[in-house]
């Protein structure tokens, strides 16, 4: 079925603010709320893509179907989450793109988050709720940064830390005018505007290695 012409126009109004450049790494955040809640966030701020550890006792392939969904009203939709076989090695992947990736964990080493440019291209990346990142994730991430607390309590819920760290991302950017023009190239949001305004026909494009077709301006196939 075909969108709307308003359903399209606030697709493409989406897809022109989404920021490519931000994004997040779950090293085995385990409970599913928590998980649905971080790419609700992810989606609010405009990440494009997520990256995750699936649980200890979980599996890939059982994460790449989304089980961890159930509470993210639908954001599981349109924030893809990429899943990783160790956070270590999702890190470097990440780095060699050219990302910094931040930690968050309490060391030595640790910062303030509010003192970092998020408007560089960023990971944050969040452990699971019991033993937070693991200490070779967190080596191997650029820097380590903290929440500061003043509390009896000395941690927050993965899910509010990442929001917290998410919309100070989101503040910085938008001081440096990042939402103001398209930070996707044009093929790549075109591409993405045929996958979302037509979920159930995308995928046969694919696996015929077909081109999507074009859309008109209120989101109908161009024949």
């Amino acid at each position: 079925m075909a969108p709307t012409p308003e359903r399209y126009a606030k697709i493409r109004r989406v897809l022109s603010k989404r920021q490519p450049t931000l994004t997040v790494l779950m090293d085995e955040v385990n409970k599913p709320h928590n998980l649905s809640a971080i790419v609700r966030t992810c989606d609010a701020v405009g990440v494009l893509e997520a990256h995750a550890v699936p649980p200890r006792h979980g599996t890939l392939a059982a994460f790449e179907g989304h089980t961890y969904d159930a509470t993210s009203g639908s954001a599981h939709k349109w924030v893809r989450v990429n899943p990783h076989a160790d956070a270590v090695g999702a890190v470097r992947e990440l780095q060699a793109r050219g990302f910094q990736v931040l930690a968050t964990h309490l060391s030595q080493r640790s910062v303030d988050y509010r003192e970092f440019d998020y408007s560089r291209p960023t990971c944050v990346l969040l452990g699971a709720e019991k033993w937070g990142v693991s200490d070779e994730a967190a080596e191997a991430a650029d820097a380590n940064i903290v929440i500061p607390m003043y509390g009896m309590v000395q941690s927050l819920n993965v899910s509010v830390a990442a929001a917290s760290i998410l919309f100070e991302a989101q503040r910085q950017r938008l001081t440096a005018g990042m939402y103001e023009t398209p930070q996707l190239a044009p093929a790549a949001l075109e591409a993405l505007a045929f996958e979302w305004a037509y979920p159930d026909l995308a995928p046969a494009y694919r696996e015929r290695g077909e081109a999507y077709p074009a859309l008109d301006e209120t989101g109908q196939i161009v024949s």
